[in-house]
Protein backbone atom coordinates (compact mmCIF):
# COMPACT_ATOMS: atom_id res chain seq x y z
CA UNK A 1 0.00 0.00 0.00
CA UNK A 2 1.41 3.37 -0.96
CA UNK A 3 1.52 6.15 1.59
CA UNK A 4 -1.22 8.01 -0.29
CA UNK A 5 -3.69 5.11 -0.22
CA UNK A 6 -6.56 4.96 2.23
CA UNK A 7 -6.04 2.23 4.77
CA UNK A 8 -8.86 -0.34 4.76
CA UNK A 9 -9.72 -2.23 7.95
CA UNK A 10 -11.95 -5.17 8.86
CA UNK A 11 -14.56 -4.30 11.50
CA UNK A 12 -17.11 -7.10 11.17
CA UNK A 13 -17.21 -10.82 10.31
CA UNK A 14 -20.03 -13.31 9.79
CA UNK A 15 -20.62 -16.78 8.38
CA UNK A 16 -22.99 -19.71 8.15
CA UNK A 17 -21.25 -22.90 7.09
CA UNK A 18 -21.20 -26.69 7.28
CA UNK A 19 -19.43 -26.29 10.64
CA UNK A 20 -21.84 -23.88 12.31
CA UNK A 21 -24.75 -21.50 11.92
CA UNK A 22 -22.64 -18.50 12.87
CA UNK A 23 -18.99 -17.51 12.92
CA UNK A 24 -18.12 -18.37 16.56
CA UNK A 25 -19.42 -21.93 16.22
CA UNK A 26 -17.75 -22.30 12.81
CA UNK A 27 -14.37 -21.11 14.08
CA UNK A 28 -14.55 -23.29 17.19
CA UNK A 29 -15.34 -26.38 15.11
CA UNK A 30 -12.57 -25.54 12.65
CA UNK A 31 -9.94 -25.31 15.39
CA UNK A 32 -11.20 -28.61 16.80
CA UNK A 33 -10.76 -30.32 13.44
CA UNK A 34 -14.43 -31.19 13.01
CA UNK A 35 -15.79 -32.14 9.60
CA UNK A 36 -18.85 -30.60 8.01
CA UNK A 37 -19.10 -33.37 5.40
CA UNK A 38 -22.16 -35.62 5.64
CA UNK A 39 -23.92 -38.34 3.63
CA UNK A 40 -26.78 -37.15 1.43
CA UNK A 41 -30.18 -38.68 2.07
CA UNK A 42 -31.92 -37.88 -1.23
CA UNK A 43 -34.20 -40.30 -2.97
CA UNK A 44 -32.16 -41.98 -5.69
CA UNK A 45 -28.83 -40.80 -4.26
CA UNK A 46 -27.52 -44.36 -4.50
CA UNK A 47 -27.34 -43.91 -8.30
CA UNK A 48 -24.89 -41.01 -8.04
CA UNK A 49 -21.11 -41.51 -8.14
CA UNK A 50 -20.72 -39.19 -5.12
CA UNK A 51 -23.23 -39.45 -2.28
CA UNK A 52 -21.99 -36.89 0.25
CA UNK A 53 -21.30 -33.17 0.60
CA UNK A 54 -20.53 -30.49 3.19
CA UNK A 55 -24.08 -29.32 3.90
CA UNK A 56 -25.09 -26.43 6.15
CA UNK A 57 -25.08 -27.13 9.88
CA UNK A 58 -28.09 -24.83 10.40
CA UNK A 59 -30.75 -24.61 7.70
CA UNK A 60 -31.73 -21.09 6.57
CA UNK A 61 -35.43 -21.69 7.22
CA UNK A 62 -34.54 -22.13 10.90
CA UNK A 63 -33.43 -18.48 10.92
CA UNK A 64 -35.51 -16.72 8.25
CA UNK A 65 -39.34 -16.82 8.37
CA UNK A 66 -41.05 -19.10 5.87
CA UNK A 67 -42.86 -16.22 4.18
CA UNK A 68 -39.54 -14.51 3.41
CA UNK A 69 -37.96 -17.76 2.24
CA UNK A 70 -40.55 -17.99 -0.55
CA UNK A 71 -38.88 -15.02 -2.22
CA UNK A 72 -35.28 -16.08 -1.64
CA UNK A 73 -33.12 -18.71 -3.22
CA UNK A 74 -31.18 -20.70 -0.65
CA UNK A 75 -27.93 -18.92 -1.56
CA UNK A 76 -29.59 -15.52 -1.05
CA UNK A 77 -31.02 -16.50 2.32
CA UNK A 78 -27.65 -17.55 3.73
CA UNK A 79 -26.07 -14.39 2.31
CA UNK A 80 -28.49 -12.33 4.39
CA UNK A 81 -27.86 -14.45 7.49
CA UNK A 82 -24.10 -13.96 7.31
CA UNK A 83 -24.41 -10.26 6.42
CA UNK A 84 -26.65 -9.61 9.43
CA UNK A 85 -24.15 -11.28 11.74
CA UNK A 86 -21.22 -9.32 10.32
CA UNK A 87 -23.17 -6.05 10.48
CA UNK A 88 -23.96 -6.54 14.16
CA UNK A 89 -20.38 -7.70 14.83
CA UNK A 90 -19.16 -4.40 13.36
CA UNK A 91 -21.26 -2.48 15.89
CA UNK A 92 -23.80 -1.03 13.48
CA UNK A 93 -27.46 -0.45 14.27
CA UNK A 94 -29.93 -3.02 12.87
CA UNK A 95 -31.02 -2.39 9.29
CA UNK A 96 -34.36 -0.70 8.74
CA UNK A 97 -35.39 -2.75 5.73
CA UNK A 98 -34.10 -0.72 2.82
CA UNK A 99 -34.33 2.72 4.40
CA UNK A 100 -30.94 4.33 3.80
CA UNK A 101 -29.54 6.32 6.70
CA UNK A 102 -28.15 9.82 6.40
CA UNK A 103 -24.85 10.59 8.05
CA UNK A 104 -23.15 8.59 10.81
CA UNK A 105 -24.54 8.75 14.31
CA UNK A 106 -25.07 6.70 17.43
CA UNK A 107 -28.48 5.00 17.40
CA UNK A 108 -29.53 4.89 21.04
CA UNK A 109 -27.48 3.90 24.07
CA UNK A 110 -26.57 0.40 22.88
CA UNK A 111 -28.00 0.44 19.38
CA UNK A 112 -24.76 0.82 17.44
CA UNK A 113 -23.96 3.32 14.71
CA UNK A 114 -25.89 4.12 11.57
CA UNK A 115 -24.14 4.51 8.22
CA UNK A 116 -24.88 7.06 5.52
CA UNK A 117 -26.45 5.02 2.72
CA UNK A 118 -24.69 7.14 0.10
CA UNK A 119 -21.36 5.98 1.58
CA UNK A 120 -22.27 2.30 1.99
CA UNK A 121 -21.51 -0.28 -0.72
CA UNK A 122 -22.02 -4.00 -1.30
CA UNK A 123 -19.90 -6.50 -3.21
CA UNK A 124 -21.40 -9.97 -2.88
CA UNK A 125 -20.51 -12.83 -5.18
CA UNK A 126 -21.76 -16.26 -6.12
CA UNK A 127 -20.12 -18.51 -8.66
CA UNK A 128 -23.35 -20.16 -9.80
CA UNK A 129 -26.26 -18.27 -8.27
CA UNK A 130 -29.75 -19.66 -7.79
CA UNK A 131 -29.29 -23.17 -9.14
CA UNK A 132 -31.99 -24.65 -6.91
CA UNK A 133 -34.50 -22.07 -8.10
CA UNK A 134 -33.66 -22.58 -11.77
CA UNK A 135 -33.95 -26.35 -11.68
CA UNK A 136 -36.92 -26.57 -9.33
CA UNK A 137 -38.82 -23.95 -11.32
CA UNK A 138 -38.28 -25.90 -14.52
CA UNK A 139 -39.67 -29.00 -12.82
CA UNK A 140 -42.77 -27.00 -11.83
CA UNK A 141 -43.12 -25.73 -15.39
CA UNK A 142 -42.91 -29.23 -16.87
CA UNK A 143 -45.28 -30.82 -14.36
CA UNK A 144 -47.83 -28.04 -13.73
CA UNK A 145 -47.51 -25.51 -16.53
CA UNK A 146 -46.23 -21.95 -16.82
CA UNK A 147 -48.92 -20.41 -14.65
CA UNK A 148 -47.60 -22.21 -11.57
CA UNK A 149 -44.07 -20.84 -11.93
CA UNK A 150 -43.28 -18.31 -9.19
CA UNK A 151 -43.15 -14.66 -10.28
CA UNK A 152 -40.02 -14.40 -8.12
CA UNK A 153 -38.13 -16.98 -10.20
CA UNK A 154 -35.90 -14.56 -12.11
CA UNK A 155 -34.75 -12.48 -9.11
CA UNK A 156 -34.23 -15.72 -7.17
CA UNK A 157 -32.02 -17.36 -9.78
CA UNK A 158 -29.90 -14.42 -10.94
CA UNK A 159 -26.29 -14.49 -9.67
CA UNK A 160 -26.49 -10.88 -8.45
CA UNK A 161 -29.56 -11.64 -6.33
CA UNK A 162 -27.59 -11.99 -3.09
CA UNK A 163 -25.86 -8.65 -3.66
CA UNK A 164 -29.20 -7.02 -4.43
CA UNK A 165 -30.94 -8.37 -1.34
CA UNK A 166 -28.06 -7.38 0.96
CA UNK A 167 -27.90 -3.92 -0.58
CA UNK A 168 -31.65 -3.41 -0.16
CA UNK A 169 -31.73 -4.62 3.43
CA UNK A 170 -28.94 -2.31 4.57
CA UNK A 171 -29.75 0.64 2.33
CA UNK A 172 -26.47 0.56 0.43
CA UNK A 173 -26.47 3.24 -2.26
CA UNK A 174 -22.76 3.67 -3.05
CA UNK A 175 -22.94 0.66 -5.36
CA UNK A 176 -24.03 -2.97 -5.32
CA UNK A 177 -21.84 -5.37 -7.26
CA UNK A 178 -21.67 -9.09 -7.99
CA UNK A 179 -18.43 -10.42 -9.45
CA UNK A 180 -18.62 -13.89 -10.99
CA UNK A 181 -15.36 -15.74 -11.55
CA UNK A 182 -16.12 -19.32 -10.47
CA UNK A 183 -14.25 -20.34 -7.31
CA UNK A 184 -12.38 -17.02 -7.23
CA UNK A 185 -15.61 -14.98 -7.12
CA UNK A 186 -15.68 -13.87 -3.49
CA UNK A 187 -11.92 -13.43 -3.34
CA UNK A 188 -12.45 -10.85 -6.07
CA UNK A 189 -15.34 -9.40 -4.07
CA UNK A 190 -13.00 -8.63 -1.17
CA UNK A 191 -10.46 -7.06 -3.51
CA UNK A 192 -13.10 -4.94 -5.23
CA UNK A 193 -14.41 -3.77 -1.88
CA UNK A 194 -10.91 -2.62 -0.92
CA UNK A 195 -10.72 -0.68 -4.17
CA UNK A 196 -14.14 0.93 -3.61
CA UNK A 197 -12.97 2.38 -0.31
CA UNK A 198 -9.57 3.42 -1.62
CA UNK A 199 -11.20 5.18 -4.57
CA UNK A 200 -13.42 7.18 -2.23
CA UNK A 201 -16.64 5.61 -3.51
CA UNK A 202 -17.62 4.31 -0.07
CA UNK A 203 -16.66 4.50 3.59
CA UNK A 204 -18.08 1.07 4.42
CA UNK A 205 -18.52 -1.99 2.19
CA UNK A 206 -20.31 -5.25 2.96
CA UNK A 207 -18.38 -7.84 0.98
CA UNK A 208 -18.66 -11.59 0.82
CA UNK A 209 -19.66 -14.69 -1.03
CA UNK A 210 -22.38 -17.29 -1.00
CA UNK A 211 -23.03 -20.63 -2.65
CA UNK A 212 -25.66 -23.30 -2.29
CA UNK A 213 -25.78 -25.69 -5.21
CA UNK A 214 -25.71 -29.15 -3.65
CA UNK A 215 -28.20 -30.67 -6.08
CA UNK A 216 -28.33 -33.99 -7.95
CA UNK A 217 -27.47 -32.30 -11.27
CA UNK A 218 -24.43 -30.59 -9.76
CA UNK A 219 -23.25 -33.81 -8.12
CA UNK A 220 -23.68 -35.63 -11.43
CA UNK A 221 -21.90 -32.89 -13.39
CA UNK A 222 -18.84 -32.73 -11.19
CA UNK A 223 -18.94 -36.52 -10.93
CA UNK A 224 -18.81 -36.80 -14.71
CA UNK A 225 -15.71 -34.59 -14.66
CA UNK A 226 -14.06 -36.96 -12.15
CA UNK A 227 -13.35 -33.86 -10.07
CA UNK A 228 -14.88 -34.94 -6.74
CA UNK A 229 -13.78 -37.47 -4.17
CA UNK A 230 -15.69 -40.75 -4.31
CA UNK A 231 -14.89 -41.78 -0.74
CA UNK A 232 -18.54 -42.70 -0.08
CA UNK A 233 -17.60 -45.11 2.69
CA UNK A 234 -16.01 -42.35 4.82
CA UNK A 235 -17.33 -38.92 3.77
CA UNK A 236 -15.85 -37.04 6.73
CA UNK A 237 -12.38 -38.16 5.62
CA UNK A 238 -12.85 -37.40 1.92
CA UNK A 239 -11.41 -33.87 1.79
CA UNK A 240 -7.71 -34.38 2.43
CA UNK A 241 -5.46 -31.70 0.88
CA UNK A 242 -1.79 -32.70 0.53
CA UNK A 243 -2.47 -36.31 1.52
CA UNK A 244 -1.09 -38.94 -0.86
CA UNK A 245 -4.52 -40.59 -1.04
CA UNK A 246 -6.57 -37.51 -1.96
CA UNK A 247 -8.90 -38.15 -4.87
CA UNK A 248 -10.84 -34.93 -5.46
CA UNK A 249 -12.72 -32.10 -3.80
CA UNK A 250 -15.86 -32.21 -1.66
CA UNK A 251 -18.71 -29.88 -2.59
CA UNK A 252 -19.80 -27.53 0.19
CA UNK A 253 -22.28 -24.71 0.77
CA UNK A 254 -22.30 -21.60 2.92
CA UNK A 255 -21.80 -17.86 3.05
CA UNK A 256 -19.34 -15.48 4.69
CA UNK A 257 -19.06 -11.70 5.02
CA UNK A 258 -16.45 -9.11 5.93
CA UNK A 259 -17.35 -5.52 6.79
CA UNK A 260 -14.60 -3.29 5.42
CA UNK A 261 -14.19 0.37 6.36
CA UNK A 262 -11.76 3.15 5.80
CA UNK A 263 -9.63 3.38 8.91
CA UNK A 264 -10.68 7.01 9.36
CA UNK A 265 -14.38 6.11 9.37
CA UNK A 266 -13.84 3.16 11.74
CA UNK A 267 -11.83 5.17 14.25
CA UNK A 268 -14.29 8.06 14.14
CA UNK A 269 -17.00 5.77 15.53
CA UNK A 270 -14.70 3.89 17.88
CA UNK A 271 -15.03 0.59 16.04
CA UNK A 272 -13.07 -2.50 17.04
CA UNK A 273 -10.61 -3.30 14.26
CA UNK A 274 -10.10 -7.03 13.68
CA UNK A 275 -7.54 -6.78 10.90
CA UNK A 276 -6.31 -4.82 7.92
CA UNK A 277 -7.43 -5.62 4.37
CA UNK A 278 -4.10 -4.65 2.89
CA UNK A 279 -4.49 -5.40 -0.82
CA UNK A 280 -5.29 -7.86 -3.56
CA UNK A 281 -3.67 -9.26 -6.68
CA UNK A 282 -5.22 -10.82 -9.79
CA UNK A 283 -4.11 -12.70 -12.86
CA UNK A 284 -5.52 -14.85 -15.64
CA UNK A 285 -3.98 -18.12 -16.77
CA UNK A 286 -5.31 -17.87 -20.35
CA UNK A 287 -4.67 -21.60 -20.50
CA UNK A 288 -7.76 -23.82 -20.19
CA UNK A 289 -11.42 -23.41 -19.15
CA UNK A 290 -11.02 -25.98 -16.36
CA UNK A 291 -7.37 -26.92 -15.87
CA UNK A 292 -4.96 -24.48 -14.21
CA UNK A 293 -1.73 -23.60 -15.95
CA UNK A 294 0.60 -26.37 -14.71
CA UNK A 295 3.49 -23.91 -14.51
CA UNK A 296 1.67 -22.02 -11.73
CA UNK A 297 2.88 -18.75 -13.23
CA UNK A 298 -0.52 -17.07 -13.01
CA UNK A 299 -1.02 -18.05 -9.39
CA UNK A 300 2.44 -16.75 -8.52
CA UNK A 301 1.72 -13.44 -10.26
CA UNK A 302 -1.50 -13.00 -8.28
CA UNK A 303 0.45 -13.40 -5.03
CA UNK A 304 3.19 -11.03 -6.15
CA UNK A 305 0.63 -8.43 -7.20
CA UNK A 306 -1.17 -8.74 -3.86
CA UNK A 307 2.10 -8.06 -2.06
CA UNK A 308 2.80 -5.04 -4.25
CA UNK A 309 -0.72 -3.69 -3.78
CA UNK A 310 -0.41 -4.11 -0.02
CA UNK A 311 3.10 -2.65 0.19
CA UNK A 312 4.42 -5.87 1.70
CA UNK A 313 7.57 -7.91 1.22
CA UNK A 314 7.54 -11.72 0.87
CA UNK A 315 9.30 -11.92 4.23
CA UNK A 316 6.29 -10.23 5.88
CA UNK A 317 4.03 -13.21 5.11
CA UNK A 318 3.74 -15.70 7.98
CA UNK A 319 0.68 -17.64 6.80
CA UNK A 320 -1.21 -18.65 3.67
CA UNK A 321 -4.71 -20.11 3.56
CA UNK A 322 -4.22 -22.06 0.35
CA UNK A 323 -6.88 -22.70 -2.26
CA UNK A 324 -5.97 -26.40 -1.87
CA UNK A 325 -9.13 -28.29 -2.80
CA UNK A 326 -7.84 -31.87 -2.34
CA UNK A 327 -7.35 -32.61 -6.04
CA UNK A 328 -4.40 -34.79 -7.01
CA UNK A 329 -2.67 -32.19 -9.18
CA UNK A 330 -3.88 -28.84 -7.85
CA UNK A 331 -2.61 -28.94 -4.28
CA UNK A 332 1.09 -29.49 -4.92
CA UNK A 333 1.01 -27.21 -7.98
CA UNK A 334 -0.11 -24.39 -5.69
CA UNK A 335 2.80 -25.06 -3.35
CA UNK A 336 5.13 -24.64 -6.33
CA UNK A 337 3.43 -21.36 -7.19
CA UNK A 338 3.87 -20.15 -3.60
CA UNK A 339 7.61 -20.75 -3.88
CA UNK A 340 7.69 -18.96 -7.22
CA UNK A 341 5.59 -16.06 -5.96
CA UNK A 342 7.36 -15.46 -2.66
CA UNK A 343 10.76 -16.91 -3.41
CA UNK A 344 12.11 -20.15 -1.94
CA UNK A 345 13.50 -18.65 1.26
CA UNK A 346 10.39 -16.64 2.20
CA UNK A 347 8.03 -19.48 1.22
CA UNK A 348 9.75 -21.86 3.64
CA UNK A 349 9.01 -19.49 6.53
CA UNK A 350 5.27 -19.52 5.79
CA UNK A 351 2.74 -21.73 7.58
CA UNK A 352 0.25 -23.16 5.07
CA UNK A 353 -3.22 -24.46 5.86
CA UNK A 354 -6.15 -25.77 3.81
CA UNK A 355 -9.47 -25.29 5.60
CA UNK A 356 -11.48 -26.95 2.82
CA UNK A 357 -10.45 -30.17 4.54
CA UNK A 358 -13.29 -29.42 7.01
CA UNK A 359 -15.69 -27.06 5.22
CA UNK A 360 -15.61 -28.64 1.80
CA UNK A 361 -15.33 -26.37 -1.24
CA UNK A 362 -17.87 -23.53 -1.22
CA UNK A 363 -17.06 -22.64 -4.84
CA UNK A 364 -17.96 -18.94 -5.20
CA UNK A 365 -18.23 -18.57 -1.43
CA UNK A 366 -14.81 -20.05 -0.66
CA UNK A 367 -12.73 -16.88 -1.01
CA UNK A 368 -14.83 -14.92 1.47
CA UNK A 369 -14.97 -17.71 4.05
CA UNK A 370 -11.25 -18.33 3.86
CA UNK A 371 -10.59 -14.58 4.07
CA UNK A 372 -12.57 -14.58 7.32
CA UNK A 373 -10.46 -17.50 8.56
CA UNK A 374 -7.27 -15.67 7.57
CA UNK A 375 -8.29 -12.55 9.51
CA UNK A 376 -9.10 -14.64 12.58
CA UNK A 377 -5.83 -16.60 12.33
CA UNK A 378 -3.86 -13.35 12.44
CA UNK A 379 -6.03 -11.82 15.15
CA UNK A 380 -5.92 -14.84 17.47
CA UNK A 381 -2.43 -15.98 16.55
CA UNK A 382 -3.75 -19.46 15.82
CA UNK A 383 -3.73 -21.20 12.44
CA UNK A 384 -6.20 -24.07 11.86
CA UNK A 385 -4.62 -27.38 10.89
CA UNK A 386 -5.29 -29.46 7.78
CA UNK A 387 -7.66 -32.28 8.66
CA UNK A 388 -7.33 -35.83 7.28
CA UNK A 389 -3.66 -35.32 6.48
CA UNK A 390 -2.37 -38.80 7.31
CA UNK A 391 0.31 -39.43 4.69
CA UNK A 392 1.93 -36.23 3.42
CA UNK A 393 2.57 -36.06 -0.32
CA UNK A 394 6.26 -36.36 -1.15
CA UNK A 395 6.05 -33.13 -3.17
CA UNK A 396 4.50 -31.15 -0.31
CA UNK A 397 7.74 -29.59 0.88
CA UNK A 398 6.48 -26.42 2.64
CA UNK A 399 5.42 -26.03 6.27
CA UNK A 400 1.87 -27.42 6.28
CA UNK A 401 0.17 -27.30 9.67
CA UNK A 402 -0.93 -30.75 10.85
CA UNK A 403 -2.54 -32.47 13.84
CA UNK A 404 -3.30 -29.35 15.89
CA UNK A 405 -3.60 -25.57 15.39
CA UNK A 406 -0.29 -23.73 15.10
CA UNK A 407 0.45 -20.70 17.24
CA UNK A 408 2.12 -17.72 15.63
CA UNK A 409 4.01 -15.08 17.54
CA UNK A 410 2.71 -11.67 18.55
CA UNK A 411 3.70 -8.53 16.70
CA UNK A 412 3.48 -7.49 13.04
CA UNK A 413 2.22 -10.27 10.77
CA UNK A 414 0.64 -10.61 7.35
CA UNK A 415 -1.05 -13.44 5.47
CA UNK A 416 -2.42 -14.31 2.05
CA UNK A 417 -5.63 -16.03 1.09
CA UNK A 418 -5.56 -17.69 -2.35
CA UNK A 419 -8.60 -18.37 -4.53
CA UNK A 420 -8.40 -19.89 -8.02
CA UNK A 421 -11.31 -20.62 -10.36
CA UNK A 422 -12.33 -22.40 -13.54
CA UNK A 423 -11.54 -20.15 -16.48
CA UNK A 424 -8.07 -19.38 -15.16
CA UNK A 425 -9.11 -16.77 -12.57
CA UNK A 426 -6.47 -16.23 -9.87
CA UNK A 427 -6.93 -14.00 -6.82
CA UNK A 428 -4.76 -13.49 -3.76
CA UNK A 429 -5.86 -11.19 -0.92
CA UNK A 430 -3.39 -9.83 1.64
CA UNK A 431 -4.33 -9.17 5.26
CA UNK A 432 -2.34 -7.74 8.15
CA UNK A 433 -2.73 -8.06 11.88
CA UNK A 434 -4.18 -4.99 13.56
CA UNK A 435 -1.85 -3.84 16.34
Amino acid sequence: MSKSQTRVVVTGLGATTPLGGDLPSTWSALLAGESGVRPLDWEGVEDLPVRFAATLKVQPDEVIPRQSMRRLDRNQAIALISAREAWAHAGFAPAEGGKPQKGMEKAGVDGGYTVDGERLGVVFSSGIGGLHTALNSYDVFKEKGWSRVSPFTVPMLMPNGASGHVGIEFGAMAGSHALVSACASSGEAVGYAIDMIRAGRADVVICGGTESCIHPLQMASFGAMRAMSTRNDAPERASRPYDKNRDGFVLGEGAAVLILESEEHARARGAHIHGIAAGAGYSGDAYDIVLPDPSGAGQAKAMQRALKDAGLEPSDIVHINAHATSTPAGDVAELASIKAGLGEDAARQVVVTATKSMTGHLLGGAGALESVFTVLALKEGLIPFVANLEDLDDEADLDIVRDEPRKISDGPAAALNNSFGFGGHNVSVAFQRAL
